[in-house]
């Protein structure tokens, strides 16, 4: 009978034990997974902290603002990302009428909004052969650009640069070329081009592209871009200019037109 007891008592602990396990696999499978980090490490690009209150005195969104600028400027990404993502295009140029449109902080600012949404990283380019501005927007000194990797066979990788801001990568300008038409076309171009809109799958390449109406630039171009986008100046281009400027592309997919520098107190620009 004691026997039959101690079996009984055995059986009990081993039943409490085998529930107890059951009990601590259950809490296991139910923890949480650990998140998904989107940070970037950059290895074969410079990272250079660009100060936020130098980038606000040029105009330049930082950082997660809520101002109506900003918010602009999201209003624009969602219509870029709306047309890229409909027709599969990854690559957009940025161009306008004429000099002082404000195309060049336009290409900036639209380039840092789309860098803010997680599904995809942004290239900057400069391709205002004629006159490079995005460098000075980010630098008080000059630094190596896409004219020591066209004639002097600078790597790029001591040309490219991520100003701080996750997901961004810069192409600048430097030297200005007065041969700007030819060396946009230039076998070594064109194959810089293919590999900048292929190397990463979930790559937007952002175009700054000089004015319409001051070169044939843009034009010898447009055969590498997918899409085109104008930036007008409010009191500024006239409708014949905008014309004229429309014609010299309607063979490109026109994606739309920024209105900027609008006298508007709740924008600074509109997209139609």
């Amino acid at each position: 009978m004691e026997k039959i007891k101690q079996a009984l008592e055995r059986a009990r602990d081993a039943h409490t034990t085998t529930k107890s396990d059951d009990r601590q696999r259950t809490v296991v499978r139910q923890a949480p997974e650990p998140e998904i980090s989107t940070k970037i490490t950059y290895t074969k690009t410079r990272s250079i902290e660009v100060s936020k209150n130098h980038l606000r005195e040029k105009r330049v969104i930082a950082g997660d603002t809520n101002d109506p600028i900003s918010d602009k400027y999201k209003v624009l990404r969602t219509h870029v990302l709306q047309r890229l993502k409909a027709n599969q295009w990854n690559s957009l140029a940025v161009t306008s009428p004429n000099e002082g449109c404000g195309k060049t902080l336009t290409s900036i600012n639209l380039a840092i909004s789309l860098a803010r949404d997680v599904n995809h990283s942004v290239l900057l380019v400069d391709m205002d052969l004629r006159r490079p501005n995005i460098q000075r927007y980010f630098f008080t000194d000059e630094q190596p650009g896409i004219s020591d990797y066209l004639t002097q066979d600078v790597e790029l990788s001591k040309i490219l640069f991520n100003p701080g801001l996750e997901r961004l990568v810069i192409l600048p300008g430097n030297k200005p070329f007065a041969n700007s038409s030819e060396m946009l076309s230039s076998p070594k171009m064109v194959k810089l081009v293919e590999e900048l809109k292929s190397r990463y799958p979930n790559r937007i390449v952002i175009f700054d592209m000089p004015p319409l109406l001051s070169c044939d630039d843009m034009i010898a171009f447009s055969p590498y871009i997918d899409a085109v986008m104008l930036v007008v100046e409010e009191g500024s281009t006239r409708k014949d200019e905008l014309k004229q400027a429309y014609e010299l592309i309607e063979d490109s997919n026109i994606i739309g037109t920024v209105l900027n520098k609008s006298k508007d107190e709740i924008s600074s620009y509109g997209y139609y």
